[in-house]
């Protein structure tokens, strides 16, 4: 397992927690957030606010959560200015991390970030310090039984893997709208997004397993935090 993506053991360990109604409209209305503040809050216009906003009908959620984190994303909620931070962090055994945050007071949300890394044995680094370990690429996943592997040659991508039953596809982060487009035009069921990715990750043994996972999903959980990124793979 490497790296904090949607599709990592994280996701499967957090399986059971966001199984709370509650706790999965905070998770798609980041996915939403954060989408619509990276490329619009048009979804005709953005392929990744458009998937975050299919998976919240689907979960039911309601039209006007699902509006009010498209405003907040692109900075038109009314009386309210949120800020767009990115921290770079070290975890237990000098895991990397990088948090992507919206916040109305920067103050209270890097005293609470602080306080998090603190009892989990991590700190808050200057600028700079983890960014050049990363890079931003655009994932796909789509399930086996919607595709078959020849069709997948024909697509313009980086690279693809095989995890259980789902094909999982790297894409240069400007093509990622037009592949996407490519399958949705075709009835494909899709997943993705666009993020950091680590260039390389730091193994890491069974003894920090367990307090890096914790720390992750304690920042995952964070209200201020969209996104967590890190480089880690357990061995």
């Amino acid at each position: 397992m490497s790296g904090h993506s949607k599709w990592s053991t994280i996701k499967r360990k957090k399986g059971a927690a966001d199984a709370k109604r509650g706790a999965i409209f905070t998770r798609l209305s980041k996915d939403i957030t954060l989408t619509a503040r990276d490329s619009g809050g048009n979804p005709d216009m953005n392929p990744s606010l458009r998937l975050a906003i299919k998976k919240a009908k689907a979960a039911n959620m309601p039209v006007a959560n699902i509006e009010r984190a498209i405003k907040k994303g692109t900075g038109d909620l009314p009386g309210i200015k949120y800020d767009d931070i990115i921290y770079e962090c070290y975890g237990p055994n000098g895991v990397a991390i990088i948090l992507e945050c919206l916040t109305d007071n920067k103050k209270r949300t890097v005293s609470e970030i602080k306080n998090i890394l603190t009892k989990s044995g991590g700190n808050l680094g200057e600028s700079g310090c983890v960014n050049w370990m990363f890079e931003k690429k655009g994932t796909i996943v789509l399930s086996k039984n919607d595709v078959d592997e020849d069709m997948i040659f024909d697509l313009d991508i980086e690279d693809f893997s095989i995890e259980e039953n789902q094909y999982i596809l790297t894409v240069e982060p400007e093509k990622f709208g037009s592949i996407s487009n490519i399958l949705e035009q075709k009835n494909i069921n899709i997943d993705g997004e666009v993020g950091l990715v680590p260039k390389n990750t730091v193994e890491v043994n069974n003894e920090y397993s367990s307090k890096i996972l914790n720390l992750i999903e304690q920042l995952d959980s964070h209200d201020d935090i969209q996104k967590v990124h890190s480089n880690f793979e357990i061995i």
